[in-house]
């Protein structure tokens, strides 16, 4: 393990924002934390997966770790399941396609999502009607002030919409070193969400598979969302906002075409992405950033965009949804 100093993020986050960090380690292997709390490295830490989920906004201070902690191994199975534990720098598409390969469900809805295995459960990545807790039995953490690692089964982690106890008590404390994953030997297709039936006769497919699911994804995604290498972006900047029934009801007196997706007897989820449309950001451009052309849930960097342009900007969307109506999204990604 190597300390840098005064590096540049700009490779290490899909906005392309060029902004330095004070203190600079990759790491590689789990053995590595405890001589990173040993060596008194600064207290201030932040993990960096594959940075996809993150806008940086100014000088990273403290110390930014890389994480690259590698390995896919099956620890367990039985008649219905098979038990994976992946190492939580491992690409997420990756282990997807790994999975799939072998004939292992549960993740084909979430293919191509950008970032690392680690940064799975601190989001609770979603798509297509599922969420990764669905399949997480357990994840291995290294805790800084404690010097120790530590399990965290799934009921411990409280997962929520695109949220877990990674983003609130355990923020900056730990650093998920492994994911293990209950995947089914025996598939349940979801295909009921989104556009995925329909792409599937589009395709022509008559014999439903988890690869056959993970090719539909990886096709409606790649057609709405733009590719990081070629335009700077994080995916979806904010999540889809969940509101009561009576005030959606209210809403569609006003807006009969809003879409909704029931949540349970009492509240519904809302498009972000059709809301942000309607108050007519889709596409726009200021600059060097903007709203894509194609998903107005994504945010863009043309080219040489700073962190608070971006940020601006969705200071911006922010306020006309809210007073067109009334509802106040919530960012999806982390701002550094």
């Amino acid at each position: 393990m190597q300390l840098q100093q005064n590096i540049s993020l700009k490779p290490y986050n899909t906005f392309g924002i060029d902004m330095p960090a004070e203190y600079f380690a990759e790491v590689t292997d789990e053995t590595f934390l405890p001589l990173i709390t040993e060596n008194d490295l600064p207290s201030e830490k932040h993990v960096l997966g594959g940075g996809s989920n993150i806008l940086l906004t100014k000088p990273v201070k403290g110390l930014t770790i890389h994480n690259k902690i590698k390995g896919i191994f099956k620890i367990n199975e039985d008649e219905h399941h098979v038990w994976i534990k992946v190492g939580s720098g491992e690409i997420w598409h990756e282990f997807v396609m790994y999975a799939i390969a072998n004939g292992w469900a549960g993740v084909e809805n979430l293919a191509l999502i950008p970032g690392t295995v680690g940064a799975a459960p601190i989001q609770n990545i979603g798509a297509y009607g599922v969420e990764v807790k669905e399949v997480i039995d357990n994840i291995s953490a290294w805790h800084w002030e404690a010097g120790q690692f530590f399990p965290y089964n799934s009921n411990e982690c409280a997962f929520g919409y695109r949220d877990s106890i990674f983003k609130h008590q355990l923020k900056n404390k730990v650093f998920i070193t492994s994911v293990t994953f209950k995947l089914n030997k025996k598939p349940k297709f979801n295909t009921s969400y989104g556009a995925i039936e329909q792409e599937l006769a589009k395709m022509k497919v008559t014999e439903l598979s988890i690869k056959a699911i993970a090719d539909v994804v990886i096709a409606i995604r790649t057609s709405k969302l733009p590719d990081p290498k070629k335009i700077g972006n994080a995916g979806s900047f904010f999540k889809n906002p969940t509101i009561a029934k009576q005030q959606y009801e209210h809403l569609k007196d006003f807006h009969p075409q809003i879409p909704s997706y029931p949540v349970d007897n009492d509240t519904v989820k809302v498009p972000a992405g059709w809301l942000i449309e309607q108050c007519g950001w889709k596409g726009f451009r200021a600059g060097e950033t903007g709203v894509h052309d194609k998903q107005a849930l994504v945010l863009v960097n043309y080219g040489h965009a700073d962190g608070n342009a971006v940020w601006n900007l969705s200071e911006n969307i922010v306020k006309t949804v809210k007073d067109k109506f009334g509802i106040t999204l919530e960012r999806e990604v982390q701002v550094w």
